[in-house]
């Protein structure tokens, strides 16, 4: 399997949602449906492509509470930053899509940590910006607290800004 159909199995938003739902907890195709308010149809196709492609694994058979056959799946933990610059400039991209709708379903009172601030960089502060911020998120994913440790989201994006004028050479 090549690196760009492994992407492009990651290009749909509700894909993205079906892995953060299934990160710690092995949840069935019906589970995900209902998290998602979707229907099981649409679920199923999402996750056997993400299956296809090794992004989510079952996690075996069992016995629903009606007697039904039930496979949960849960995501393997391979990950991707993606790159959608390529894609529709007025179409936002499947991780910022994705990022929204959990964020808009989220309770007001589980939101914290909004900030969004403009700034003037070089490109080598913009590039140290970058490492910082990324060793810092990977410092605290791999971490990995456990069952006593609260399921928090986090993204982020930096852009040039469109009042800027054209990029400094």
């Amino acid at each position: 399997m090549t690196a760009v159909e492994e992407a492009k199995a990651l290009s749909h938003p509700l894909r993205l949602r079906i892995l953060r739902l299934a990160l710690d907890t092995p949840k069935t195709n019906r589970e995900l449906a209902e998290s998602l308010d979707v229907s099981p149809g649409t679920t199923l196709h999402h996750v056997r492509l993400l299956t296809e492609h090794g992004f989510l694994e079952s996690t075996g058979v069992r016995r629903g509470t009606r007697g039904s056959r039930e496979v949960p799946y849960l995501s393997t933990g391979k990950s991707w930053v993606l790159d959608f610059s390529d894609g529709d400039a007025h179409l936002p991209s499947p991780m910022t899509a994705a990022s929204y709708a959990e964020y808009q379903e989220a309770p007001a009172a589980d939101r914290f940590g909004e900030a969004r601030l403009a700034l003037r960089l070089t490109e080598p502060d913009l590039a140290e910006m970058r490492l910082r911020i990324a060793a810092l998120v990977d410092e605290f994913r791999t971490r990995r607290a456990g069952p006593e440790g609260a399921p928090y989201a986090l993204s982020w994006a930096v852009h040039r800004r469109s009042d800027s004028g054209p990029p400094t050479p």
